[in-house]
């Protein structure tokens, strides 16, 4: 839907859009702190907007780039003209501020710029009863300064010593495989991941995601012998281990065949399927697992799998 300026619109563009009132505005009205940061005289008009389809009948916002002391910098002007102050103005002009400093990224550069939010009002409620220090939109400012105002939490396992990851609960076995993942031979770290799985009590889907996620990711690892032996050492879990091992032993069986066979003898290692290859795929689809991986490791058709389906009910 097309919008039309309102007067309101078009009087401010009209006058913002000459650098001269600009200059003189923002000498009169930035704060002199960031005024000194200021070089006044590198003003010049940014094309574009980012105001939301929502509120375009309501503001109309104009950007300019200018140099600072700090580097390339933006100063963003925002006049509000609704009926009624907006008590959530603080927070749009941050995320505004935000989409600028985004932009100043996608040209390429490196830095985040400063950006300086101003707002113009002229509402009918004088003065603006609202704070424009944009955390006192918050419940608790003071604790929302304490979260913005430094650096964010970081949780970097590959910083931290296994002991005190295994203290770390149900988290523990996660943390643990994504730290050392990239390791040169986890197989080393097979007896740690048993007592973490033992600890843990993961659900068997988590599981077979870990154990998947491991059978693909690892560096230098016997997948088949890693999770039987696995599974020798955690009987919780020892039948979601030897279905993996038995999945991954018939799928290097496949690419063998797969690489030796000629396209003759496919039909007839259809017709001989093995009862391993079938109940493979029973424990399979019993784990949930869907249909597409079911064939690509076991070979079987869709057919085949139906009629697996059908014995079993």
């Amino acid at each position: 839907m097309k919008i039309f300026p309102t007067p309101h619109d078009s009087l401010f563009r009209k006058f913002f859009s000459d650098i001269s009132v600009v200059t003189d505005f923002l000498h009169i009205h930035l704060p002199p702190a960031l005024r000194e940061k200021c070089d006044l005289g590198t003003l010049a008009i940014t094309s574009g907007s980012f105001i939301e389809d929502d509120m375009r009948t309501h503001c109309s916002d104009m950007l300019y780039s200018l140099h600072t002391t700090a580097g390339a910098g933006y100063v963003y002007c925002l006049i509000e003209h609704q009926s009624n102050a907006d008590e959530m103005m603080a927070f749009r002009l941050l995320r505004y501020s935000v989409a600028a400093m985004q932009r100043h990224l996608e040209q390429g550069n490196n830095r985040l710029p400063l950006v300086i939010p101003l707002l113009f009002y002229h509402g009918p409620q004088s003065p603006y009863p609202y704070s424009t220090r944009w955390l006192d939109c918050f419940h608790d400012p003071a604790l929302a300064q304490a979260l913005y105002c430094q650096a964010f939490p970081l949780v970097d396992v590959t910083a931290m010593p296994d002991e005190e990851i295994k203290t770390h609960r149900k988290a523990a076995l996660l943390e643990y495989v994504q730290k050392h993942i990239r390791d040169r031979d986890i197989n080393i770290r097979l007896r740690d991941i048993a007592f973490l799985l033992e600890l843990a009590l993961p659900s068997k889907e988590q599981v077979v995601c870990l154990m998947h996620y491991l059978a693909q990711e690892a560096n230098s690892l016997d997948s088949e012998a890693f999770f039987r032996n696995l599974g020798e050492n955690t009987p919780r879990y020892r039948e979601e281990m030897m279905t993996i091992a038995e999945q991954l032993e018939l799928k290097g069986r496949q690419i063998g065949w797969q690489e030796g066979r000629s396209e003759g003898r496919s039909e007839g290692r259809s017709e001989g399927r093995s009862e391993r290859d079938k109940e493979i795929a029973r424990n399979m689809l019993a784990m949930g697992l869907d249909r597409a991986t079911v064939t690509q490791v076991t070979g079987l058709s869709d057919a085949e799998l139906d009629a697996l389906a059908h014995a079993e009910a």
